[in-house]
This record gives structure tokens, sequence and C-alpha cells, in this order.
């Protein structure tokens, strides 16, 4: 829901009407996905050590990270299939004999440019990754008042800070070693991979 939430709340500033039939997919497979699987599990009551106001705040600033890594990683799939349409177009335009004459789907030709996709990728990451690293902080935070412990080791502790390392491994490499391109997306990805 808050995948949803936050794509329509982005229409607001940005014009990514074509990304909702891939946001709208994604969140029709994970919910699938989820009913499938044998994942869903009932609700029952918390442990009272766990009840606390930092669950609401741990939780919903993680499905909003989640939600904007969710955005990141759609615009990067669009990013490698338009790249490859231009890498494609360029090479029919420049007469080489091996290049087919479609240049891919044409949905495509409706679509920002490769590098505006990966620009406005780059910045859902970024948005994500703050609030990824609340997640970690509250996270903590509630664990210490529920166990007198701020890091215990736990599968959950530990795979959200591998998380917050795979996002903080694709800034940096975009922003200080120059990492573009499709570099860039397959890292964008495998971190929304690793949030799954």
């Amino acid at each position: 829901m808050l995948i949803v939430a936050v794509y329509l709340v982005v229409l607001f500033r940005y014009d990514l009407r074509f990304l909702g039939t891939f946001i709208t997919g994604l969140v029709v497979v994970l919910l699938g996905g989820v009913m499938l699987g044998g994942l869903y599990v009932e609700v029952v009551p918390l442990m009272d050590p766990l009840k606390s106001v930092w669950l609401v705040i741990h939780v919903f600033v993680a499905s909003l990270a989640t939600a904007l890594f969710a955005l990141a990683f759609g615009l990067s799939v669009l990013q490698l299939m338009q790249a490859r349409r231009e890498h494609r177009a360029l090479a029919a335009s420049e007469g080489a004999t091996d290049a087919p004459a479609k240049a891919g789907p044409g949905f495509l030709r409706t679509l920002p440019s490769a590098e505006a996709l990966e620009s406005l990728a780059y910045r859902f990451a970024i948005l994500g990754f703050i609030f990824w690293t609340f997640t970690l902080i509250a996270g903590s935070i509630w664990a210490n008042d529920a166990w007198g412990r701020y890091w215990g080791f736990d599968t959950k502790e530990v795979w959200t800070f591998v998380i917050w390392v795979l996002y903080a491994g694709y800034i940096h490499a975009r922003a200080t070693r120059g990492w573009r391109g499709s570099r860039s997306a397959w890292l964008s990805i495998i971190g929304f991979t690793a949030v799954l």
C-alpha cells in the first residue's frame, strides 16, 4: 500500500505516469508472492516488552524507505531497457549492418532518456537511504527499550545493516567513483532485491 501511496504522492512533483504499470505490476507480484509463498501469518498480539511507540516509528519509516527503493528499482529497470534501446537506435543510425531495424519496444520511445531515468532513480535511492538509516536508528532504540541492548546480531538487525551497506555502496560508487549507466542501475536492482 505504501509503495502505491508514495508513487501517487511523487506524481505531484514528477511526471512518472509511465512508471505506473510497472509499480502496479510489482505490487501485484509482491502481494501474490506473499499469499502463494506461505509467507502470510495471522496477526497476534505483541509481547509486552515489544509494545512501544518505537514499533510504529520503526516499521513506518522502514516501509517508507522500501517504497522509495521500489521506485528507484522500477526506474533502474526502465533505465536498462532504455539504454539498450538508445544503443540499438544509435547503431542503426550509424548504418551498422547487425543492428535490428526496430530498436526495442515502442513504449520506450515515449520515456525519458536513460540518463534522466538514472538521475531520478538515484534521487529516490538517496531519499530511501536516509529513511533506511533512520530505520536502523529507530530499531536500535526500540531494541534497547525492549531488551536492554541496542544491537543483538539477530537476522533482522544484520540484514537491515547489509541493505544499508549495499545502498551506501551504490550512492558512494555513483557519486564519487563515477559509476554511471548500467553498473549504477544494477547496483540499485541488487539493493532492492536485498530488501525483498
